[in-house]
């Protein structure tokens, strides 16, 4: 099993295969801008000159640039360590401090950094935005992506340039300057969180937030740039951990009475249900404009519970909850792994380490959602074994 790191930078062992994308500040090539940084008042955002960036999508209403509110939009917040691979500045940082390591962002603000394991997510979310503008231009129900970082204002210059350098659609920033992030989440009716920080994925989680750590997996598998894909555990994570309590305490004779008994009764909503009833909201935008077989977005259930046994009352759920889910595998206790690599998924869901490993080592981006009774035997685990 590939060891995963909890640390700061949240990057599994192993060297790393880069995504085709131009190079950077952080591999071993380096990138940079010709020309100066200048603003225009008149276009109202960054430019580059004489290299100016293209292909920004922001429509222009009555002069002024057009973006969602946040309460119409589906608002992904990303950690700028999730985005952007910044293995090296945070070294810097436990190094050298705080002010060296603001010297360095400075010095280095002209050097792109690399994608890091969110970068694929959210160029997807790009790619479904484009659709739906073409579909309804007056639309406000779109991806609205927020970079949230720890760091202080001065790196944001960096993080504007590296997004521009790789023609990313993020305009909303939240620049803390070392403190928590959470109230301003809850400020952008935020519906998803993705951050290197399982301390902060725990506290947006304690408060209704969905939430989620991201790894860097050991190889990367490439993934469609023209369809988001988004897959999902379903105990802990789109449902209640209640099924899991009673595998966990009883084993699993108890879990298929339990569910045999309650198969008429609905699971309580887990901490990613919200997030997938967004996807499933503008899954219907396409659907209602004749492109149900050619919408792209697409959900899974990927779920070690057996089909026949205790399947039934999690589609049964799902069906109450008026949400539809494009493709369900039902493993009985099979490896998630290989067919996660099958599926190709942006990112991937689990309130297990052990299916975040085993998926990582397939190449699947996979996101740790800390929440319900797995977690307090994770940490039996580490404990018995001593980390």
């Amino acid at each position: 099993m590939v060891k995963m790191s909890l640390d700061a930078i949240q990057v599994m062992s192993g060297q790393v295969k880069e995504l085709k994308v131009s190079p950077s500040s952080n591999g071993d090539a380096r990138g940079s801008w010709e020309g100066k940084e200048e603003f225009d008042p008149n276009q109202l955002e960054l430019t580059t000159k004489p290299k100016p960036v293209t292909g920004r999508r922001a429509r222009k209403v009555e002069g002024a640039v057009f973006f969602p509110k946040p309460e119409n939009a589906v608002t992904v917040a990303v950690s700028s360590r999730v985005l952007f691979r910044t293995e090296r500045e945070q070294k810097v940082f436990e190094q050298k401090g705080v002010e060296e390591y603001l010297r360095y962002q400075i010095e280095h603000e002209n050097e792109p950094f690399a994608p890091g394991p969110a970068f694929p997510f959210v160029k997807a979310l790009d790619a479904v935005n484009t659709r739906l503008r073409e579909l309804y231009p007056q639309s406000e129900e779109l991806f609205d992506i927020v970079l949230v970082t720890y760091n202080h204002a001065h790196v944001g210059i960096r993080l504007i340039n590296t997004i521009n350098h790789h023609n990313l659609f993020i305009e909303r920033f939240c620049m803390t300057g070392g403190s928590s992030p959470i109230g301003y989440l809850k400020a952008w009716h935020t519906n998803l969180y993705l951050s290197a920080d399982a301390e902060k994925v725990r506290e947006a989680l304690a408060e209704g937030i969905a939430a989620a750590t991201m790894f860097m997996p050991e190889k990367l598998t490439e993934v469609s740039e023209s369809q988001l894909r988004v897959a999902f555990d379903g105990d802990a994570v789109l449902f209640s951990d209640e099924s899991e309590r009673i595998f966990k305490t009883h084993g699993l004779d108890k879990f298929f009475e339990h569910e045999k008994e309650n198969e008429d009764r609905l699971l309580d909503h887990g901490p990613l249900k919200g997030f997938l009833e967004a996807l499933g909201k503008l899954q219907k935008k396409f659907y209602a404009k004749g492109q149900r077989l050619d919408c792209p977005i697409r959900t899974y259930l990927v779920t070690a519970r057996s089909a026949a046994s205790s399947g039934i009352r999690a589609l049964k759920t799902l069906r109450a909850w008026g949400l539809e889910i494009d493709e369900a595998l039902f493993l009985a206790g099979a490896p998630k792994g290989p067919m996660l690599e099958k599926i190709r998924p942006h990112i991937y869901f689990d309130d297990q380490m052990f299916h975040v490993e085993g998926a990582a080592e397939m190449g699947t981006v996979a996101a740790h959602v800390p929440y319900g009774i797995a977690q307090k035997y994770n940490s039996q685990q580490k404990m018995s074994s001593g980390k």
